[in-house]
């Protein structure tokens, strides 16, 4: 790292005490940005880095609930507006029991360079609770999202902050925040949360645009060695909304997906996971993947392990953080992997980069390879604030058109900073060229 944006990064981490995802984020931003700030002294002297790396503003607030029984329960609530230098505030919210602040943080901090390689106007945001809606019934988790709502909507407007889902929020969490901040405000406000319902002013394609995008990003990668996802043999971590429609797009243009995952264990289908299956097991039924397993003829459960110990010519990590690591990414490699496209949020860890990097291997680092799902977020804000509706064919268009050009970017900005091939480069540094420039256009603020 160069040495004058170590000595930034190391008060940061100061600053930030016990907050290692957030610290690995900064981490592996700084290692791209010393050739930037040798053309771009201006970003040195203008304390860019400092700014950047201190969000505009972090909320913390409690969220008081009952559950089904009576039994009243207190979890914590967060919102990180990180940077609104392009845009009101994007970024989902996440409810899960391993929501902390350093969390909401490395996933905002992310979320700045990724929205602004969409080429949107959106600024990066985050939030979520240690909140776990697993298993609890519909109206325990409508009790919740509404307390937690009652708290959030003071902070959050179409042009303000747009939060979206994340893990732990689907359609159902979405409808129940919508409703109550509906209800407080007495606005039918619908550009202020996005993932909405069709009937309601949600948009076509964005269920399916992570998952999609991510696969878009990988068949260009795989398109400047001259190959395609035809034929490929695919593992997929996750079999959540990301992972579901990864696998969908990649076996529509031609792969075999015989691997995906949940948090205790993966299943192995050599003929080809049955998207409709696991579609209606994970989103109907809201079961276990074990189920997937007895209802498929020749699929197979393993319990615990690693969904990597599958071999892949491709593979698609869409679970969660740090979720594949240095030995996992040794093993990939020794068995004849040509590319990963993250699918999740830094679901590698900084070692499994470096395998991948080391090998040769095509590397699609998250704030680019799944930006679709911000960016179709944003042509559902377009879409509400035209009072309009988009065909599902013009909506997946326009994703595709988005994730191609987001493929280029990272490209050529890694080729002009003489690193051809490097998207985690590319993409660093394409993301924060653009904020930087907005940022000291408009003042020390």
């Amino acid at each position: 790292m160069d040495s004058r944006l170590e000595a930034v990064r190391d008060t940061v981490l100061a600053r930030n005490p016990g907050e290692l995802e957030f610290h690995q984020a900064v981490t592996e931003v700084f290692e791209s940005l010393g050739p930037v700030h040798d053309r771009h002294p201006e970003f040195l002297e203008g304390a860019v880095l400092e700014r950047l790396c201190e969000p505009e503003r972090q909320i913390i607030f409690r969220v008081p609930w009952t559950d089904d029984a009576g039994r009243v329960h207190v979890n914590r609530g967060f919102r990180v507006e990180f940077n609104s230098a392009l845009g009101p505030y994007k970024g989902g919210l996440r409810f899960h029991p391993s929501v902390y602040l350093g969390i909401v943080k490395f996933l905002g901090f992310e979320q700045i360079f990724k929205n602004a390689l969409t080429g949107m106007p959106i600024g990066g945001g985050k939030g979520g609770s240690d909140f776990d809606p697993r298993g609890r019934s519909d109206a325990e988790v409508m009790r919740f999202c509404q307390s937690f709502m009652t708290e959030l909507y003071r902070h959050i407007g179409e042009y303000t902050d747009v939060p979206a889902g994340d893990i732990g929020v689907g359609g159902r969490e979405i409808g129940y925040l919508f409703g109550q901040y509906k209800r407080i405000t007495n606005r039918y406000e619908s550009g202020v949360l996005t993932g909405k319902g069709m009937s309601w002013g949600g948009s076509l394609v964005r269920p399916e645009a992570t998952g999609f995008g991510t696969v878009i990003f990988a068949q260009e990668m795989l398109k400047t060695r001259g190959q395609s996802f035809d034929g490929q043999r695919v593992v997929v971590s996750g079999s959540g909304n990301v992972a579901i429609y990864a696998i969908a797009k990649a076996q529509a243009l031609g792969a075999t997906v015989v691997a995906c995952s949940d948090s205790a264990g993966y299943v192995v289908d050599e003929a080809g996971i049955d998207v409709a299956l696991l579609r209606r097991i994970k989103e109907v039924e809201r079961g276990r993947l074990t189920e997937y397993a007895e209802r498929r003829e020749g699929a197979n459960y393993v319990a615990g392990g690693s969904v990597w110990d599958v071999n892949g010519t491709v593979a698609l990590p869409c679970a969660t953080q740090n979720e594949l690591d240095g030995d996992a990414a040794a093993k990939l490699v020794s068995n004849g992997l040509l590319a990963v496209a993250e699918g999740a949020n830094m679901p590698c860890t900084r070692e499994a980069v470096a395998v991948f990097q080391d090998a040769g291997i095509l590397f699609a680092p998250g704030k680019a390879a799944n930006a679709g799902g911000v960016a179709t977020s944003a042509l559902e804000m377009q879409q509400n604030a035209s009072r309009d509706s988009w065909s599902f064919e013009h909506t997946e268009a326009r994703l595709t058109e988005i994730m191609v050009g987001i493929h280029d970017r990272c490209a050529e900005t890694a080729e002009e900073y003489g690193a051809p091939g490097n998207y985690v480069l590319g993409a660093n540094i394409g993301g924060f060229v653009k904020v930087a420039d907005a940022m000291l256009a408009q003042g020390l603020i």
